[in-house]
């Protein structure tokens, strides 16, 4: 497999297709002119990390940004943080997850931001991004030891459709769309889930699963749950109206039926953003997920 090392600013891989007609100098003119297309642009690489290679699709290498703590030694394997952006499948980058990265370095742990197929950068389905996430804990599991970090330490999360990605890296079924090869070798030691998506059944998320050719119960993890998941944590508004508070609070009830270790936050009036209508939360739920990685014994 192609490994990239990437330590310069974050690039850009811009695809544009133009058509259109040569016209007189004349009428060219007296045409009109219009404002280019907003550019997708997927990010290649960060000054702060290093950037991998971590499965070829057929429309472009899909990459991973990792961003170390200092001090880091390969022979002193750390604990991980994988976090995936949101996006509803559709948009999105790890511009919105390197972030997260590092954070997970300042706490001494291996960050690591991945990249999925969203629909409008790789024209992927609900299914390819699910694929991308098991994928991605699968790469980072098999190149643990080049990379410092301890297989039985690594946490996984997620926000929004992110977090659909991470519940699914720690379920045994091979969702629909999804390669037995590239499944997780190990569930994560725990998951962190921000306004997660977990429920695919109904609503636009179920609606785009299925004009995708997926059954949305089939793509749904809440329905696919193990008897043994991971201990968890969620922060979700109670006035989300993107990704119900509901699908949090279902997942919460199931995963302590199942006598899993899991805490629901609930932030009051919370919006599907809550971070960003409520700005104290960003430092009061990083503060409560270190809390959480603490008691797992995840990081000191």
């Amino acid at each position: 497999m192609r490994i990239e090392t990437l330590m310069k600013r974050s690039l850009g891989l811009v695809v544009v297709a133009v058509l259109g007609l040569a016209l007189p100098s004349s009428a060219q003119e007296a045409a009109p002119t219009t404002a280019p297309a907003t550019a997708l642009v997927t990010p290649l690489g960060y000054e702060d990390a290093e950037t991998f290679v971590f499965a070829e699709r057929v429309s472009e290498p899909l990459r991973l940004h990792v961003v170390k703590p200092v001090g880091w030694k390969a022979s002193e394997p750390r604990a991980a943080f994988v976090f995936f952006y949101g996006g509803g499948f559709v948009k999105g980058s790890p511009d919105k997850s390197i972030g997260w990265a590092r954070m997970a370095a300042k706490w001494g742990m291996v960050g690591i931001a991945p990249d999925y197929r969203v629909k409008d950068r790789f024209n992927g389905s609900p299914a390819d991004c699910v694929a991308d996430g098991r994928a991605a804990l699968r790469w980072v599991q098999d190149h643990a030891a080049e990379l410092g970090i301890d297989t039985r330490r690594i946490v996984v999360g997620g926000s929004s459709a992110g977090g659909h990605l991470a519940l699914w890296t720690a379920i045994t079924a091979t969702p629909p769309g999804s390669s037995e090869a590239e499944a997780p070798t190990m569930k994560p030691a725990a998951l962190v889930l921000m306004s997660g998506l977990t429920d695919t059944t109904y609503g636009v998320y179920g609606r785009r699963a299925t004009q995708a050719g997926v059954d949305g119960a089939a793509l749904s993890p809440q329905h696919h749950l193990d008897g043994k998941m991971p201990p968890t944590i969620m922060f979700h508004g109670d006035a989300d109206t993107v990704v119900d508070h509901s699908q949090a609070a279902n997942l919460h009830q199931k995963l302590r039926d199942n006598g899993a270790a899991s805490q629901l936050v609930t932030v009051p009036g919370g919006s599907h953003g809550f971070s960003t209508q409520f700005p104290e939360w960003k430092d009061k739920s990083r503060e409560l997920i270190r809390a959480f990685l603490i008691e797992h014994k995840l990081v000191d």
